[in-house]
């Protein structure tokens, strides 16, 4: 007997596995004795739980924002990589920079979540106010 798995379900999974990597990353980033090569390891062994589960098209503005930080993550971790194999690259790209980048979409990413929780009254000045 197989049941089918609700497309709805399927994009929530996605959705959440998307979050999980994304808070695990910031959390790596943000501790205070950073270390990049185990940045590096734990990001990737994450991403690879990424890949076990089905992607689906996303139309929401978070779950878009999720997802290109997710990306923004990998391809910085992957343009880094590539920068150390090659000896003789004369750019050296500086992890710093990296890393301040992501943070700072993250910060954008929090602010986008949050900003669905504060909604302006639009006829407060309709409202009763017997003064008290």
């Amino acid at each position: 007997m197989i049941k089918e798995v609700n497309e709805k379900t399927i994009r929530l999974r996605y959705i959440r596995v998307l979050e999980k990597f994304v808070t695990k990353a910031i959390s790596l980033l943000k501790y205070d004795n950073f270390d990049k090569d185990l940045f590096k390891k734990a990001t990737i062994k994450a991403y690879s739980e990424l890949g076990k589960t089905k992607s689906v098209v996303l139309y929401n503005e978070y779950p878009l924002a999720v997802k290109n930080l997710a990306q923004h993550i990998m391809n910085c971790i992957d343009t880094h990589t590539n920068n150390e194999e090659d000896e003789y690259s004369t750019e050296k790209h500086d992890f710093e920079n990296e890393k301040a980048s992501i943070l700072k979409q993250a910060n954008l990413l929090a602010k986008l979540k949050n900003n669905n929780r504060y909604k302006k009254d639009k006829h407060k000045h309709k409202k009763f106010n017997d003064g008290y």
